[in-house]
């Protein structure tokens, strides 16, 4: 969730005609935009081409903030393509749909009064010594607000938009639409094999009895770890609709850019062990890695986990996939990663048989950098262009397109986007000591408990 003091509020439209009539007008904006955009060129002596027309700045920003007004699923579906994708998107959509990860406009107070009146009471004011009616952060699905009770502890409230959770499927289906039509997502990205996916995640994301649940779980596991915090849930103020929790400040997690080498290397290497530790050792895994997700404590050291709606169970055969796949990356060979790659669903057998010499080219690029001695240097992306080149010119071949199962997709979402993160702080790492590690305790715990 991001910062938003400066942002003025706006209602959120709740109903199921004014959200369509919402994605109409933006059809029709969009469409207008390229019939000028087509004059503006035919003008000037050009001819045209429809995705020229179609992928301009004005349209994308049509997008990009139409999706921030309706908030709920449709925004949080643009936040995650431009997660997901990544570098497979054009760059004027990327840039566009980034604006999603920190931009959300609020609730106004007197659409936030409504909210909580139905959730607490026509009283619920006397339940605290202060509420701040201004939201400290607004995201995709709801907005938090900073309280005081009674006896001064300070609390972080997070309020659900109204009509978020009615309007999911429609408007994850309407979404998807309407990029299809308006030519901003590439031939490549087939997004219509997530929509189900998405809409379940989504629709557990919206149940906060359930992020509570999650969050406690999360809190439980890392209450005497140093480097992490979880706020404690206040389960008599949370319902459906409304998650209380204890205020736990903390910066950006980006401001770390600017701290030594060693405090960002400290940080990310505890990042990539909870990931580890969530998927090969708990089998739960919170797998929404938006930057905002995270906060950092400069005091303590310590970096702030929120947000757990995306959180779930992992099934052993996914964890045990991902387990072989990087016990055969660290071995180095390559036959073994290909195949662990096909067994755990990430690789079709149909592309490996069909594009074999790409496939092991994109395997040995990543042996060589990731089983090099010593920490592994996330601001040196240069492979990666090697392998995006490699997977796009398999991608082109449609009849071996693969659609991974669903939680390794999620899983993979996860470890996408910590190593984004990564990547951002310029962070040094030794990934293989860590990955090592990790398998040989889950493999000793494993021994133990056979029979």
């Amino acid at each position: 969730m991001t910062d938003d003091r400066d942002a003025r509020g706006r209602a959120v439209p709740s109903g199921r005609l004014s959200r369509l009539g919402a994605f109409g007008r933006l059809a029709a904006g969009v469409g207008g935009g390229v019939v000028a955009e087509g004059a503006r060129r035919l003008a000037a002596g050009e001819r045209p081409r429809m995705g020229d027309m179609l992928l301009t700045p004005a349209n994308a920003m049509r997008v990009a903030d139409q999706l921030a007004h309706l908030r709920g699923a449709a925004m949080k579906l643009g936040q995650m393509i431009s997660m997901d994708a990544g570098d497979m998107l054009p760059p004027e959509l990327s840039a566009i749909l980034a604006r999603l990860r920190n931009q959300a406009h609020h609730m106004p107070p007197q659409q936030l009064d409504k909210v909580l009146t139905v959730e607490w009471g026509r009283d619920w004011r006397r339940r605290f010594a202060h509420f701040q009616a201004h939201p400290i952060a607004a995201a995709s699905i709801g907005q938090v607000h900073r309280a005081r009770l009674p006896d001064g502890r300070e609390l972080a409230i997070k309020v659900q938009y109204p009509g978020v959770k009615q309007s999911i499927d429609a408007d994850v289906d309407n979404v998807a639409t309407l990029l299809r039509v308006s030519g901003l997502l590439p031939k490549e990205l087939d997004v219509a094999p997530l929509l189900g996916e998405a809409k379940r995640q989504l629709h557990e994301e919206a149940d906060y009895i359930r992020e509570g649940g999650m969050m406690t779980r999360y809190r439980d596991r890392l209450a005497n770890e140093p480097g992490f915090v979880v706020p404690e849930l206040h389960a008599d103020l949370t319902t459906p609709r409304v998650l209380a929790m204890t205020y736990v400040a903390g910066e950006p997690i980006e401001m770390l850019e600017h701290a030594d080498q060693s405090i960002r290397d400290t940080a990310t290497q505890n990042l990539i062990g909870l990931t580890l530790r969530e998927l090969l050792d708990w089998q739960l895994m919170q797998t929404d890695p938006n930057f905002a997700n995270y906060r950092w404590q400069p005091e303590t050291a310590r970096i702030v986990l929120l947000d757990f709606g995306a959180a779930r169970d992992i099934p052993a055969a996914t964890a045990d996939g991902y387990r072989t796949l990087l016990a055969a990356g660290l071995s180095g060979d390559r036959d073994a990663v290909r195949a662990a790659a096909i067994g755990a669903g990430f690789l079709g057998a149909a592309a490996a048989q069909a594009h074999r010499p790409l496939v092991d080219a994109m395997i040995d690029v990543i042996l060589d950098n990731l089983n090099r001695p010593g920490p592994f240097d996330f601001g040196d992306r240069a492979f990666v262009g090697v392998v995006r080149e490699q997977g796009m010119e398999m991608a082109r071949d449609r009849s071996t397109w693969h659609l991974p199962p669903a939680d390794t997709l999620f899983v993979q979402r996860k470890i996408s986007g910590t190593a984004l993160l990564a990547a951002r702080l310029k962070a040094r790492v030794d990934i293989r000591a860590m990955v090592e590690e990790r398998i040989q305790i889950v493999g000793v715990k494993q021994a133990r408990r056979a029979p």
